[in-house]
């Protein structure tokens, strides 16, 4: 027969053990505290190091602030790719106006001098004869002055030719370069015709002295 107090109390069977308790911490020693909320912790300095012989790009320094969604270099490159002004075509325009206008009134003067000069000399020439150079003695000094007028505004009519191209095409004030091809282009054309209607100005005026 069993014993009655195993019959009372029976034990299941496959009872756990009580769980051992945890070992007391040693002297001295404090648990590592968590850090505040929000509050990030520094990254390990080895962990953004630069690889061996590796340069950084041109216009970033390690370490500088950047502002959102700049790559490194990008201040140096958009500044590299900003036109340089608008100075390259100014010039170019001024020296045509200059070329222009400057050799077309020069050239207004001394034609009119010429035609008021030789104005009765040519009146008094047979019709249909040819043209006596000599007639021009008295008024030499005038004549230099429309020679010397054209051959300078045409080197700077060419100067602004050749520069305005230039600023057209490196988009330096393009439509200043632009005004200063038309005008140099226009120069000779303009010179010409002053010339050509200052001096009949003249020689009527000259002819007329005459009696």
């Amino acid at each position: 027969m069993s014993d009655p107090a195993e019959q009372t109390n029976p034990q299941p069977p496959h009872a756990q053990p009580p769980a051992a308790e945890a070992p007391p911490a040693p002297s001295g020693w404090a648990a590592p505290s968590a850090p505040p909320f929000g509050t990030p912790t520094a990254p390990p300095a080895q962990a953004y190091a630069m690889p061996a012989g590796y340069a950084p790009p041109a216009g970033y320094a390690p370490g500088a602030q950047r502002p959102p969604g700049s790559a490194p270099g990008y201040g140096s490159a958009r500044a590299a790719a900003r036109p340089m002004g608008r100075g390259l075509g100014v010039v170019a325009l001024v020296v045509a106006v200059i070329a222009t206008v400057g050799a077309a009134l020069v050239a207004a003067v001394a034609a009119f001098a010429i035609g008021v000069g030789t104005g009765r000399e040519i009146a008094l020439m047979p019709r249909g004869g040819d043209f006596e150079w000599a007639a021009l003695a008295p008024v030499r000094d005038s004549v230099l002055l429309a020679e010397v007028a054209f051959w300078v505004g045409t080197a700077l009519g060419l100067w602004a030719l050749v520069q305005g191209v230039i600023a057209m095409v490196k988009d330096r004030g393009r439509g200043f370069a632009i005004a200063a091809v038309v005008i140099a282009a226009l120069g000779p054309v303009l010179f010409f015709v002053v010339l050509q209607g200052f001096l009949s100005a003249g020689y009527a005026a000259g002819s007329s002295i005459g009696g």
